[in-house]
């Protein structure tokens, strides 16, 4: 299986601002298996859209997968009940 890159939507940033810096490390570890499985068990693919979301203690991460160029955007980073406002 090919490794994937990975690529953040800019408003990542501000998405982790907020959150504790040990929970960021733990958060960017998580996303980093996201290069080489992008589709981990526990993943739910997100109804009506081509984005799935994974877990990370009580954070959840919303992204995209585009199998074509072997690339994982990660669109979204927020505790459950803020990550699906956008």
């Amino acid at each position: 299986m090919a490794r994937y890159s990975l690529l953040f939507k800019k408003s990542i940033a501000r998405d982790l601002r907020v959150i504790p810096k040990k929970d960021v490390r733990r958060i960017l570890q998580r996303i980093e298996t996201l290069a080489v499985n992008p589709r981990p068990n526990g993943c739910e693919k997100l109804t009506d859209q081509e984005r799935y979301r994974v877990r990370r203690g009580s954070y959840r991460i919303i992204y995209e997968v585009q199998d074509d160029d072997c690339v994982v955007v990660v669109v979204k980073v927020g505790q459950r009940g803020g990550v699906y406002r956008h």
